[in-house]
């Protein structure tokens, strides 16, 4: 009764053995049209953390402004804007200037946009502009002062500052080099599409 086991079992190893090359090259193919080589991404993603601990190492921050202010930046909170393409940072803010008896105690938002620096292959920030201004006390007064302070601060301190630099080693392979096209925020990320040159 075992006899004629034997030979079914052999024939359906020898059937399975047969398929596997076929198995093989549909693999491949497969993973070959998701993806600009096998063996390069299409894109890499950032998360929202990641973007954090590259702005944070930027504060804290104490600088003069207007030569009147003295103002200290500190506590970055950095956020997705997916609906404008754009980074937010919210940094809280202290100044002090010889007008007030009183440092003044706030916060500003910052947000902007993000772009593509090929000769540091960085990701970095562009253009950060002030979306809101909110301080306590006697500041009310000098709202509109303040603002152009932080925008001022922002356009020094944060335009073209790098949260992502790629290795050689990301961007080439097999002789062929890519780099960095659309850049796009996402709820909790940023995506960037990874192009051949």
């Amino acid at each position: 009764m075992t006899e004629p086991v034997a030979p079914l079992r052999r024939r359906f190893v020898r059937a399975g053995l047969m398929a596997l090359p076929a198995l093989a090259l549909a693999s491949k193919a497969h993973a070959a049209s998701n993806s600009i080589f096998p063996f390069i991404p299409d894109h890499y993603t950032f998360s929202t953390q990641q973007v954090q601990a590259a702005v944070a190492r930027k504060f804290p921050l104490q600088r003069t402004a207007s030569q009147i202010f003295d103002v200290v930046l500190s506590n970055p909170v950095v956020g997705m804007a997916p609906d404008r393409n754009r980074v937010t940072v919210r940094v809280d803010a202290r100044l002090s200037t010889p007008f007030m008896p009183n440092p003044v105690i706030g916060a500003f938002t910052l947000s902007t946009q993000l772009g593509y620096d090929a000769p540091s292959r960085s990701v970095i920030l562009v253009s950060p502009s002030v979306d809101d201004a909110q301080f306590t006390g006697d500041a009310a007064q000098y709202n509109q002062q303040i603002a152009s302070v932080g925008a001022q601060l922002a356009a020094q301190l944060l335009d073209r500052y790098p949260i992502h630099t790629f290795k050689p080693e990301e961007l080439q392979f097999a002789g062929v080099s890519y780099e960095p096209g659309t850049i796009t925020v996402l709820t909790n990320g940023i995506r960037v599409q990874i192009v051949e040159k």
